[in-house]
């Protein structure tokens, strides 16, 4: 019995995924929930096991290629009489994804390995069936889906560039490229192979270049900077960590206590708290704070879920959590999902300020500098005095076309009350 092995849906808003890597070649024998292929999405990476023991007879789905979910990608000969099971995918940055078969009789031997080309028109271009149908039911002329840009993969035609170019069509306007951030400048071609190094991107930096892109060309971004005094939060850390990592099984670190702060700005001011769907102002009743970890070569923002409703104890327990599955890559679709407002620290690396670009569907982000010994000036009952504090500069990026400068620059300044005024010892009774 032959069974037919298709490109998984990984999450509801996911169309389409990526083949990376196959783990078996034509002709090994594979058991029944042992990795078959490993597959991008615009969220994760996962490696997809096999829902059949049997050999591997047919391998369709390119490495590299697009497909769109239940498109035929391989075929698993075996003698297993289970009707279309359903696997989670798991492994690398995997999500909770079904993986469905069909079976046919096979009436001749296992095939050779071979690759599927997607039917293409005289512009060479591979159009998914996907398209294909969409094209021929709204009447799209094979000269006209040439001229239809290319968001995806080398430029490849996604079901949402023929939908696009559908609503501008009936609207009697032009068809705009869409900004992929993946633009094909011509410059590869142009260099001499002895001078530089071509390099491919991975699936996580093709990703990320279009969801930054995208949010550059979506929000209008403005910037407010300030500081905050930190002694009293770094002394607290020093003299306590090794009791709290002792007690809880991992360090409290200066993000705990950012991220808090934060929490408690957006309490009041929910309009931070929110995203933008064309004229509509979606506010979220749920406090999701996004907290961007590297990973490799690449980001990833996987959120504090209902942190409104969290201690700082139980902050620093999420934020432990959801940092080490990312960087052992077990973060499922679910982890990355649904954050409302982000934090992202590049002080970690010694930066004293920079400028992030909007998560997106966000309409702010935190950015956090280093935390730097200077001389400040302090107020004290007998005068001005020059004194040694550590102090960490903050940038609050943020969509003016929902928030304006007053409330922008009153939320970070919130922030860097909360972060000055905060009672480590208070927030931390009976934990340590």
């Amino acid at each position: 019995m032959i069974f037919d092995i298709v490109m998984p849906k990984m999450g509801e808003s996911l169309t389409e995924g990526t083949v990376l890597e196959w783990k078996k070649a034509v002709g090994e024998a594979i058991d029944k929930d042992e990795t078959l292929l490993e597959i991008a999405t615009d969220k994760v990476d996962a490696e997809i096991p096999s829902p059949v023991s049997g050999t591997l007879v047919e391998i369709i789905g390119e490495v590299n290629q697009t497909y769109d979910i239940d498109t035929i990608i391989a075929r698993v000969e075996t003698s297993d009489t289970v009707e279309a099971p359903a696997i989670v995918a798991s492994g690398s940055q995997s999500s909770e994804g079904m993986l469905h078969a069909t079976s046919r009789q096979s009436s001749q031997s296992a095939p050779q390995r071979r690759s599927q080309t997607p039917a293409t028109f005289d512009d060479n271009r591979i159009y998914s069936p996907l398209v294909r149908s969409i094209a021929a039911q709204e009447g799209i002329t094979p000269t006209e889906l040439q001229q239809i840009p290319g968001s995806g993969f080398r430029g490849r035609v996604s079901k949402k560039d023929v939908l696009f170019y559908l609503e501008t069509r009936s609207s009697g306007g032009k068809t705009p490229s869409p900004i992929s951030g993946l633009e094909e400048t011509g410059l590869a071609d142009r260099v001499s192979p002895e001078d530089v190094e071509i390099i491919d991107m991975d699936s996580m930096r093709k990703s990320i270049a279009k969801h930054m892109r995208k949010s550059v060309d979506t929000s209008a971004h403005v910037y407010s900077v300030s500081e905050a005094d930190m002694t009293d939060i770094m002394t607290f850390i020093s003299e306590n960590n090794d009791q709290f990592k002792a007690k809880h099984g991992h360090s409290l670190t200066v993000t705990h206590f950012i991220t808090k702060a934060v929490r408690d700005a957006l309490m009041n001011f929910p309009m931070i708290n929110t995203s933008l769907d064309g004229t509509k102002i979606i506010r979220h009743k749920h406090l999701n704070i996004g907290i961007a970890v590297a990973v490799g070569d690449g980001l990833v923002v996987p959120p504090v879920r209902n942190a409104e409703d969290k201690s700082l104890r139980d902050i620093s327990d999420d934020i432990s959590s959801i940092v080490s599955k990312a960087r052992d890559k077990k973060l499922t679709l679910e982890d990355l999902e649904g954050a409302t407002f982000s934090i992202t620290n590049f002080g970690v690396f010694g930066n004293l300020a920079g400028y992030p670009i909007i998560n997106q569907p966000n309409v702010a982000i935190l950015g956090v500098g280093a935390i730097k010994k200077r001389p400040v000036v302090v107020e004290t009952k007998t005068g001005d005095e020059i004194v040694i504090r550590q102090m960490c500069v903050f940038t609050l990026g943020f969509d003016h076309r929902l928030v304006d400068g007053a409330m922008g620059g009153q939320f970070i300044e919130e922030i860097m009350k909360n972060l000055e005024s905060v009672d480590p010892q208070k927030e931390l009774a009976g934990v340590l």
